[in-house]
């Protein structure tokens, strides 16, 4: 395997994130007068950053919020979710494994995601990740993100990595426009939270299991 730099995402990729984001929207929908969304509906509405799951929350159940009160239920969402994202979330099963085995080959592993810098350094802290992880951009760290090419390109700089170097490992549309747009090769996991089924988004490889990947990644390079 001649890359050896690899940056995952994170809510679906690395960690079940949706129990904690499903328990915290229906708190806000409630707050707003909504019904309330199962966990199955939520899982669809993940892969943009907070912003987009709150508008997909409220477009679900009812009329869509103007922009003032849209902004308001975004701060409300945030500011439950930050003293609750580790509640119910956890890591895929064998991620642990895998992030210690390839640290100690001497990979180069990043986090590339649209939830934001200071949430998603917490959520690694609270589970003891962080560590394992040379940098992370988050969907605020820059002016931009995912699906912007820049938000991935910029993580390689992190590391001192190249596209030539690097692996992209993601589970949505998202993840997977990304990565092609930075000319990086992409890995796709079919247990995440893609609203399109996984085998057509165009990735170079889908993995069903973490211990699957080491064969995908020779697979690509």
């Amino acid at each position: 395997m001649s890359r050896r730099a690899l940056v995952f995402d994170l809510d679906g990729t690395l960690v079940d994130t949706a129990p904690d984001l499903h328990a915290t929207l229906n708190v806000i929908l409630t707050a707003n007068g909504r019904r309330e969304l199962d966990l199955g509906q939520v899982r669809n509405l993940v892969g943009e950053g907070a912003g987009r799951l709150v508008e997909r929350g409220f477009a679900m159940t009812g009329a869509p919020l103007d922009p003032g009160s849209l902004k308001a239920a975004i701060g409300q969402y945030l500011s439950h979710y930050g003293a609750n994202l580790s509640v119910f979330s956890r890591p895929f099963p064998d991620v642990a494994a895998t992030l210690e085995r390839f640290k100690a080959k001497g990979y180069r592993l990043a986090v590339c995601t649209n939830k934001a810098e200071q949430l998603s350094r917490k959520l690694l802290t609270d589970i003891a990740f962080l560590a394992y992880f040379d940098a992370l951009l988050g969907g605020d760290t820059l002016p931009v993100c995912k699906p912007d090419p820049t938000h991935l390109l910029s993580t390689l700089d992190a590391i001192g990595a190249t596209p030539d170097d690097a692996v992209m490992i993601g589970d949505s549309p998202v993840d997977v426009a990304t990565a092609k747009a930075a000319g990086v090769p992409v890995i796709a996991v079919d247990f995440g939270y893609s609203r399109i089924p996984v085998a057509e988004l165009g990735a170079d490889a889908v993995i069903s299991a973490y211990a699957e990947l080491p064969a995908a990644l020779a697979a690509v390079g």
